[in-house]
């Protein structure tokens, strides 16, 4: 099978620490507002000495396959998505992190964008249908012209969509402006990135510990109530 995903054996081999501090410095390098060298100190007072560019190569190592492996426990979120943008720098350029919620608050999807444009909303839509595997009954949109055109081409280009109404209120797009800080907060102290890739991974990372954070997952079956963070990510990674 081709996407299946490596034992935690497999997926650690090499690695000169043990996984249970690699995962420790991923997640807390994306969750608190921690640098590289922050976190850095705080293992050397462990006495585990390890530079700051390392945890950066475990950040971009690891985060997509524990994207995938905690993804397996995902809830579907709403179908009254609330859509924005917001904005990234990378290398001195501002970018566009393209982000949905659901009327409860719960994250949709968000994708990372170089432009602001109908193209760039087109295939942030694209992504989210894709990962809650149906259309919104409804999105409500700011006045950003790009952001509706999009939506009301999508119909003719994927069926899927001919129901969903376009809807625009800066009244109810509060939701999503609220939730953008706290993707934000943690964004802005990183210092600012210089490569794409690597934004989109860290940014990727900094949004699944927001939704862990908000309860959106599933993890009933794991039998985990009353369990620590570290024993809750063994056990989601290596399910």
């Amino acid at each position: 099978m081709a996407n299946k995903l490596q034992s935690m054996d497999e997926l650690f081999k090499g690695r000169h620490f043990e996984r249970e501090i690699i995962i420790l410095c991923v997640r807390w390098y994306l969750r608190y507002k921690l640098s590289l060298r922050d976190l850095a100190e705080m293992m050397a007072e462990r006495g585990l000495v390890l530079a700051h560019t390392t945890i950066m190569r475990w950040v971009q190592r690891f985060v997509p396959d524990f994207e995938k492996r905690w993804n397996r426990f995902a809830r579907k979120a709403g179908r009254s998505w609330r859509v924005d943008e917001t904005y990234v720098k990378i290398r001195g350029q501002w970018t566009y992190l393209y982000r949905a919620v659901d009327r409860e608050g719960q994250t949709v999807e968000f994708r990372l964008s170089a432009n602001r444009d109908v193209k760039a909303a087109k295939a942030f839509f694209r992504k989210a249908l894709k990962t809650q595997g149906r259309a919104p009954v409804s999105i409500t949109l700011d006045g950003y012209a790009a952001s509706h055109r999009a939506v009301r081409e999508l119909p003719a280009q994927c069926a899927r969509w001919k129901d969903t109404l376009l809807r625009s209120s800066k009244y109810l797009n509060n939701m999503i402006e609220q939730d953008h800080r706290g993707v934000n907060s943690r964004i802005n102290p990183m210092l600012g990135f210089k490569v794409f890739d690597h934004a989109a991974v860290t940014i990727a990372g900094v949004e699944l510990l927001h939704r862990i954070r908000k309860g959106q997952f599933n993890l009933g079956r794991l039998r985990l109530r009353g369990q620590a963070a570290p024993t809750i990510w063994n056990a989601v990674l290596s399910a």
